[in-house]
């Protein structure tokens, strides 16, 4: 025989209905846990979402590698800029100091020079002084001592015999007295200084001919060497040709050698020597010394 199918049995109405209610509940629960978030998130305040947002940057802050300032680039460059700032630092600093060196420097060679000025000044002055002396001061002569005169012979004494008395005889004229002739000036001496080579020279200079004063030569000596006898140059063409300038007034060998004048020593760093050969050479190529006014 087929077999034949059991029949299911039926939900009665109770049952339907209940399970209907169950469903619908568990649909409604259902939207009830999807629904509340995105309502919170439409329906709340904008002062909540902040507070949100600043709780969220605040932790974000806290995150390694992303704490506020983390900016390796920005710290090397702010590291170059610093060290720049030292460096204008100290080249300013370093500019003030040599600014205010140099400004020392200055008034010390200013002070210097005035200085030298005024040493010249008071030294033309005496020279001045020395000449004008000179020139007043009484010239004396030497005179030639007075001839003695002789004694008249005492007349004999008287005797008691009876004889005149003879004449007495006449007495000796005394013979004209020959002067002595005048003692030879003794020869000057000078001073071992700048003065006294000046006047020696000039005196050198009178005997022979050749044309200078003394303030020709004090104006051109303290122009070439101050009036150090040992001043030599060592930078000038001539020392670079191998003849420097030596002495009061700045001769070369050659020139000292040509021009030197009798009676002077031989030497170009003998003071008088050195002013002579110099004045001589002047006067044969300017006409005198006095000409001079710079380098010749």
């Amino acid at each position: 025989m087929p077999a034949h199918p059991r029949p299911r049995p039926r939900m009665t109405r109770l049952q339907r209905t209940a399970t209907a209610a169950l469903t619908t509940a568990g649909v409604a629960a259902m939207a009830l846990i999807a629904v509340p978030a995105s309502a919170d998130a439409e329906d709340a305040p904008p002062g909540a979402q902040d507070a949100r947002a600043v709780h969220w940057d605040v932790k974000a802050s806290e995150v390694p590698g992303q704490a506020a300032g983390s900016d390796p680039a920005g710290a090397v460059a702010r590291r170059h800029a610093a060290d720049r700032s030292d460096l204008l630092l100290s080249a300013e600093v370093a500019g003030r100091q040599q600014r205010a060196e140099k400004k020392a420097s200055d008034e010390a060679a200013r002070q210097a020079e005035e200085e030298r000025a005024a040493d010249e000044a008071r030294e033309e002055q005496a020279a001045d002084a020395r000449a004008e002396k000179r020139t007043h001061a009484p010239r004396r002569q030497a005179q030639p001592p007075a001839a003695e005169t002789p004694e008249p012979a005492p007349a004999p004494a008287a005797t008691t015999d009876a004889k005149p008395a003879e004449p007495a005889a006449p007495a000796p004229t005394a013979a004209p007295a020959t002067p002595r002739p005048a003692a030879a000036p003794a020869a000057e001496t000078y001073p071992d200084t700048l003065d006294g080579w000046i006047r020696e020279s000039l005196a050198v200079m009178a005997r022979e001919g050749i044309p200078g004063t003394y303030d020709g030569l004090y104006r051109n000596i303290m122009r070439e060497s101050s009036g150090n006898p040992n001043a030599i140059n060592l930078w000038d063409i001539n020392a670079i040709n191998g003849t420097p300038s030596i002495g009061l007034l700045q001769v070369i060998q050659p020139t000292f050698d040509t021009y030197h004048v009798p009676g002077t020593p031989v030497d170009i760093y003998d003071p008088v020597a050195n002013i002579t050969a110099a004045a001589n050479y002047a006067y044969h190529r300017y006409g005198s010394i006095d000409n001079v006014n710079g380098p010749y």
